[in-house]
């Protein structure tokens, strides 16, 4: 029998004009779906013109200026519509979709949604919600004292997995992909007895815990920092409407 893990998933990922997921904005966004492992990927790319300035940090991160965004971006709205819909109908399959620190790209999408269709991701997926494989949080759990950071870059080197053009929404959505399947191999002892949706709860309890970690470490080197511990998707404030 395949594992979860070789068989079909999906991946999302963004580039915005920042870190801020009540207040920036997505610039570009691409879903890869693959049937199995070494299957051909279909990709769906979007590029937006978020209606604000790209601040000239992000454009360093991601190369993409408000010129460029100007000239061949598409208004948020309508992106913002076919990727729901488009996860809604990957939730509705029920096929794993993998997200690289999932709470700060869903939660930046919702908020865009709210901002650009006055909804919420929750009325996208209806009775549907997303089965999230994070490699982040899996990393950090399986092996939690690993030394070093764990950046899609940092993972992509440590698992051997090829990473072309990172911070391009697609080749980052498709290395956390084959990230998740190169984790899955590593720790198949752990893994193959899970299902997709056993592992999706689980993920929100390890989130949590290492939330209350990082919360702690700040506190004992002197910079307390608030850590949400909210995973895939952090509730709604007031000021993102």
């Amino acid at each position: 029998m395949t594992s979860w893990y070789e068989g079909p998933l999906a991946a999302f990922d963004t580039e915005t004009t920042g870190v801020d997921v009540e207040h920036d904005r997505i610039v570009s966004a691409a879903i890869i779906v693959q049937d199995c492992t070494g299957g051909r990927p279909r990709v769906s790319r979007w590029l937006v013109n978020p209606g604000i300035p790209v601040p000239a940090g992000a454009t360093e991160i991601h190369g993409l200026t408000d010129d460029h965004l100007q000239r061949n971006g598409r208004w948020p709205a309508p992106v913002v519509e076919e990727i729901g819909r488009e996860l809604a109908d990957l939730s509705a399959t029920g096929r794993p979709l993998v997200i690289m620190n999932a709470p700060f790209d869903l939660t930046l999408l919702d908020r865009e949604l709210r901002r650009h269709r006055a909804s919420s991701l929750a009325n996208y997926l209806e009775n549907h919600p997303l089965c999230v494989v994070d490699p982040r949080v899996l990393d950090k759990h399986l092996d939690r004292y690993r030394k070093g950071r764990r950046t899609l870059t940092d993972l992509c080197e440590h698992y051997g997995v090829e990473l072309t053009g990172a911070h391009d929404a697609a080749a980052d959505a498709q290395a956390s992909l084959d990230l998740v399947r190169a984790i899955g191999r590593r720790f198949a002892s752990r893994l193959d007895r899970l299902t997709p949706a056993e592992l999706h709860t689980l993920q929100a309890v390890w989130h949590a815990a290492q939330a209350r970690g990082l919360q702690a470490w700040f506190a004992r080197s002197g910079t307390p920092e608030a850590v949400d511990p909210a995973w895939p998707l952090r509730p709604d404030l007031p000021a993102a409407a």
